[in-house]
């Protein structure tokens, strides 16, 4: 099928919000919480859902929406996932480094997907075939080993914390020592279009849900970089650019549970 409407739809939705959030950026916005302190939301994330499900309701009526905010509406076999704000904690305090990701499905299997950086206005796609970023193609490549890489991460979660106790302390000191730099940015969608890049070298995340993930595992598998996890369904993910040595990387411990998941 041809894919290219809705990979149109999907960035003229994402887009569609881009003046809202960087007007909003830096202007310490107004924060409840969800389902703990570590788990805000503004105005902002509800109102940039209302402008993307309305932009996708025009163009797709017929379709499902699955969004942090709006939860899961309509029916039908195209199946939009969307996160008007990945990282909202960062737009929240005036870090630039969130997004927006919108993915569509079609069947179960993910055919479009876009991450929106408003801030710098770098626009990652991606569609059965190709992934590009500001239109240029992209090719996930870099570091084949630990040593020379970059992970990014938001392990250990506190929920984390609670489930492995110093298990998890043991893993995330496991990979200080391994990789040559660990970060923690705060987006995993975001993250995952940096390894689509080849920014970055590898991403690990857990307890994520459909919407943080659909679109950038997208942007990963088409830029010919390995994502394990189903990014359809909530749980463990691990992405790395083409070419790494997963086997002998220290994240090869935590690979089992996302390898499982994507079978």
């Amino acid at each position: 099928m041809d894919v290219t409407p809705l990979l149109d739809t999907a960035t003229e939705a994402a887009r569609a919000v881009g003046p809202r959030l960087r007007k909003a950026f830096r202007s310490r916005p107004a924060v409840t919480t969800k389902r703990d302190f570590h788990d805000p939301v503004t105005e902002h994330d509800r109102a940039a859902e209302e402008t993307i499900r309305a932009v996708i309701g025009a163009r797709y009526p017929a379709s499902v929406i699955v969004g942090e905010e709006g939860g899961t509406t309509g029916s039908g076999d195209l199946v939009w996932y969307v996160d008007p704000i990945d990282g909202t904690a960062n737009f929240a305090a005036g870090l630039p480094f969130f997004c927006v990701s919108i993915a569509a499905a079609v069947g179960g299997e993910l055919v479009a997907g876009v991450v929106y950086d408003p801030v710098r206005e770098d626009e990652f796609t991606a569609s059965a075939d190709e992934a590009w970023c500001n239109g240029t193609p992209l090719r996930s490549a870099g570091a084949a080993a630990d040593r020379e890489a970059t992970l990014l991460t938001s392990y250990p979660s506190p929920h984390d914390l609670d489930a492995e106790g110093d298990e998890a302390l043991r893993r995330y000191r496991r990979f200080l020592e391994s990789f040559a730099a660990v970060r923690r940015p705060g987006s995993a969608a975001l993250n995952l279009a940096h390894v689509a890049a080849g920014w970055s070298d590898a991403a690990y995340g857990t307890q994520v849900n459909s919407w943080d993930v659909a679109a950038g595992a997208l942007l990963v598998r088409r830029a010919g970089g390995v994502y394990l996890g189903d990014p359809l369904a909530a749980g463990d993910y691990l992405a790395h650019v083409g070419g790494f040595a997963l086997e002998d990387s220290a994240l090869a411990e935590v690979a089992e549970e996302p390898r499982k998941a994507g079978q």
